[in-house]
């Protein structure tokens, strides 16, 4: 059963590790700009927190 732990371990660290290049590779080499318009165009790049904060004061 350690024998299957240490496999299973491992084959997570490799899956961060291919995550993280990724993520870097689609975010800071700008690999599908499509990617960034959508995103923006989705509205998640924007800062609401003020929109979220207020919300939650009016129901005090």
């Amino acid at each position: 059963m350690k024998t299957f732990e240490r496999i299973l371990i491992k084959i997570a660290i490799i899956q961060f590790i291919f995550l993280v290049i990724a993520q870097v590779f689609f975010h800071e080499f700008n690999a599908f700009p499509e990617l960034k318009q959508i995103t923006q165009y989705e509205g998640v790049t924007d800062n609401n927190h003020s929109e979220v904060l207020n919300s939650f004061r009016r129901k005090e």
